[in-house]
């Protein structure tokens, strides 16, 4: 398997080179050069792994540059229950008869990123280790990615990470997580603005070709292809749970902000999973649910992005909507290339001619969930589902429900354990969420962390003074 640029500038490379690359030198996104394909009787004979064993069979499809007996060893090292605190990894609970709930937040940091990166943390030691070089992490995150790649690399040999965060932005709890982390190889940067200026300090300096071949720079969010990869792993574990037979058809809904976890639906979806429905759900910054509708991209500028209580989702500018809009136009890297260019100059450009094919060809549909749904969603579940919601999976379960269809299970991916976010589940429920008795002393936890101003050259000199040669 060899993976090319979404804006078809590079040559075609194996899998550890886009892991340790992240963000393409064209500037592009990495894309396999074939989507593999699963046959039904395969999919049959892969009920009865557990989520290890199925994890190897996926991701050997894409990686096929590293021995499949070392991708089991990392992937038993990464699905265990020492590090989950479920045995199935991934359950699959119950909401009602129509909706079911796929537990992705059993990790180490409640949170769905939990998955893909506790696998990212363990293969970049690995191909470091063999390739004999180090590699240094610059990432954003808008409250959970952040945590989730701290607490997969932290002690890690060979590898630094530079976060960027932005300032005031997240729950106390996401703080605590990240800022509490006190090893020597992790740093928390708070910057004074919004993700996606965050987002754009990285996308920034890994387009400094100099700068990120001298410093080894390297990526965890979902630009890194690797983070997919993992991803599309638990749409066909939830699909062999929710169904009984070949060619069953499900729903999945996903609360959506970067677009990186539907985009692994997505790539399931092509794989041959047979999924019916992609239903994007977003909160008030509703840029993705405005493209699905109408076919128009017109992503916000920062001060127009609103802060809200799925602070996860206060994104405008979806990192990996590039790699669905490369299979939106047949994989076409100029066609692309030349839609940046023209959202570079214009703010947005214009596919309202393709918009029929969104939910023709690839299945997508969307919805959004304002404030006041998400209290809603959060109350009418907990009282009558007896299930409490974070804000991020409540926004899922609102849009779902304007979805669901007889005899077709919707399955909603959830973002978070509700503990993240107990502002907002006070406000809905009144009372606060539990926390974790492990968990339970971690505001109380002494952080470090440097605030820092909204500025490439800034975050460059720090990173430049921090990395060791």
């Amino acid at each position: 398997m060899k993976y090319v640029s979404t804006r078809g500038g590079v040559a075609p490379v194996e899998f550890s080179a886009v892991l340790l690359e992240g963000l393409a030198r064209d500037g592009g996104l990495a894309m396999p050069q074939t989507i593999p394909q699963v046959s039904a009787e395969t999919l049959s004979q892969w009920r009865s792994l557990n989520y290890a064993q199925l994890a190897t069979e996926i991701l050997s499809l894409f990686i096929t540059d590293i021995p499949k007996e070392d991708l089991r060893d990392l992937c038993e090292r990464s699905y265990n229950t020492s590090i989950f605190n479920h045995p199935d990894i991934v359950p699959l609970k119950p909401l009602d008869a129509q909706i079911h709930i796929v537990g992705l937040s059993e990790g180490p940091t409640l949170a769905f990123k939990d998955i893909a990166m506790q696998f990212l943390g363990n293969i970049f030691e690995y191909v470091l280790a063999k390739q004999g070089c180090t590699l240094n992490i610059l990432g954003a995150t808008s409250g959970d990615t952040g945590s989730a790649a701290e607490y997969a690399l932290r002690g890690k040999k060979g590898v630094n990470v530079f976060m960027l965060s932005p300032y005031g932005r997240m729950s106390e709890f996401q703080r605590a997580q990240m800022y509490s982390l006190q090893d020597k190889n992790i740093f928390n940067l708070s910057v004074k603005g919004v993700f996606d200026e965050c987002q754009d300090i990285v996308k920034a300096l890994a387009n400094d070709l100099t700068f990120k071949e001298t410093y080894h720079l390297g990526a965890v969010n979902s630009i890194n292809f690797a983070r997919i990869s993992a991803q599309i792993v638990y749409y066909f574990w939830a699909w062999l749970r929710a169904t009984q037979k070949a060619g069953e058809q499900v729903s999945f809904t996903v609360p959506s902000g970067n677009f990186g976890n539907i985009l692994a639906g997505h790539m399931a979806r092509m794989m041959g999973l047979p999924i019916r429905r992609l239903v994007v759900a977003t909160n008030e910054n509703n840029v993705l649910e405005e493209f699905f509708n109408t076919g128009v991209y017109r992503p916000r500028q920062p001060e127009q992005t609103y802060a809200t209580s799925s602070p996860s989702m206060d994104i405008s500018k979806a990192s990996n909507f590039e790699r669905f809009v490369y299979h939106l136009v047949n994989e076409d890297g100029q066609k692309v290339k030349a839609l940046w260019q023209t959202l570079a100059e214009e703010g947005q450009f214009d596919l309202s001619a393709l918009q029929p094919e969104l939910e023709a060809k690839f299945g997508f549909v969307a919805g959004v969930s304002t404030h006041q749904d998400r209290l809603a969603t959060i109350k009418q579940e907990y009282e009558t589902n007896h299930y409490l919601l974070d804000p991020h999976t409540a926004d899922g379960v609102k849009v779902a429900r304007e979805y669901v269809e007889e005899g077709i299970p919707m399955l909603v991916l959830e973002t978070a354990l509700p503990a993240k976010f107990t502002e907002t589940i006070q406000e809905a429920i009144g009372q606060p969420a539990p926390i974790p008795a492990h968990l339970s002393g971690l505001k109380d936890l002494p952080q470090r962390v440097e605030v820092m101003d909204c500025d490439v050259a800034v975050v460059r000199d720090y990173m430049i003074r921090h990395i060791t040669h």
